[in-house]
C-alpha cells in the first residue's frame, strides 16, 4: 500500500500533461478562417494544441520549415524550384479570392478591370471619374513580392505589366492594408477576401462579380508547406483535418472554395 500515492501522483501528472503545440507559421491571408479550423480541431484532437501566430509571411514560413524551426508552414504562393529542390511539400488547403475594398466615403460598389487599372496606374484620381463622390483616391498597395498582388500579376485582366502609382501607401501585412483602407476617406486596397472585409470598407464587384461568387477574376491559392520524411503524427492530422469536409464548411463560411481533395 505504500506505493499507492506514488501511482496516484503519476496519475495525476499524466492527465495534467500540456497538449502538445503546433504551430502553423506564415502568410497572412486567411488567417482568420484558419484560426477557426484550427479552433475547430482543437475541439476534436484535444491532445494537439493547434496554433496560427500573427504573419512572417509565406517566405518567412517556408524558411522556417526548411531550417527546422517550424513544423508546418502556411504559404499563399507556390513554392520555387530552389525551396522544392531542398524536400519540401506543398499541399492546397484553398482557393482565396483576391479581393478590392474601399472606404465608405468612396461611394461605389463595383469596378469593371479597365477602371481598376486605371486607378492603380494613376491614370484616375478622383472617385467622381468612375460614378462615386468628389473625393480623391488614395491608392493602398502591398510590396513587389506580395502573394496578393502576385496573384493579381498572374491572372487580373491589366495588371501583369501594370506600373502601380508612386501617389500610394504601401501596407506591408494584410492587416495594415485593411486598417489603412478602414481609417482613410477615399481609400481603396487589396487583400485575400474574407467576409471580415465587410466590417469597416465596402467590398467591390469586378467586372460584375463579387469576390464570393464564380465567375470572378482573380484568385489565390492558400497551402501547407511541410517535410514530408518522417511526418509527425500531429502535422498529418491537422493536414487530414484541413482538406476534409468539416474544414470545408468552415472555410466556405470565409467565403473561399476548399482545395479539391
Amino acid at each position: 500500500m505504500r506505493y499507492l500515492p506514488l501511482v496516484v501522483l503519476m496519475l495525476t501528472s499524466s492527465a495534467a500533461l500540456p497538449a502538445e503545440e503546433l504551430s502553423v507559421v506564415g502568410t497572412g491571408d486567411g488567417i482568420e478562417m484558419l484560426q477557426a479550423v484550427a479552433a475547430r480541431f482543437r475541439q476534436m484532437e484535444p491532445s494537439i494544441e493547434v496554433r496560427i501566430p500573427p504573419s512572417i509571411g509565406s517566405g518567412g514560413g517556408i524558411a522556417a520549415v526548411g531550417s527546422g524551426a517550424a513544423r508546418l508552414a502556411r504559404v499563399a504562393r507556390p513554392l520555387s524550384d530552389a525551396e522544392r529542390a531542398r524536400g519540401l511539400a506543398y499541399v492546397p488547403v484553398a482557393k482565396i479570392p483576391s479581393a478590392f475594398f474601399v472606404h465608405p466615403s468612396a461611394g461605389i460598389s463595383r469596378l469593371d478591370t479597365v477602371q481598376l487599372a486605371a486607378i492603380y496606374s494613376g491614370q484616375i484620381s478622383n472617385w467622381k471619374e468612375v460614378g462615386g463622390m468628389d473625393i480623391r483616391i488614395r491608392v493602398v498597395r502591398r510590396e513587389d513580392a506580395d502573394s496578393t498582388l502576385t496573384t493579381l500579376r498572374a491572372n487580373m485582366p491589366g495588371w501583369k505589366n501594370l506600373e502601380i502609382t508612386e501617389r500610394s501607401k504601401t501596407a506591408v501585412s494584410t492587416q495594415e492594408a485593411v486598417e489603412s483602407v478602414r481609417l482613410t476617406d477615399g481609400a481603396i486596397g487589396f487583400g485575400p477576401y474574407s467576409k471580415i472585409l465587410d466590417i469597416g470598407t465596402t467590398v467591390l464587384e469586378i467586372d460584375g462579380h463579387h469576390p464570393s461568387q464564380p465567375g470572378y477574376p482573380s484568385t489565390g491559392e492558400l497551402a501547407y508547406v511541410y517535410r514530408p520524411e518522417g511526418l509527425p503524427n500531429d502535422v498529418s492530422k491537422f493536414i487530414a483535418f484541413s482538406r476534409a469536409g468539416e474544414a470545408a464548411e468552415i472555410i466556405r463560411s470565409y467565403g473561399a472554395l476548399p482545395a479539391a481533395n
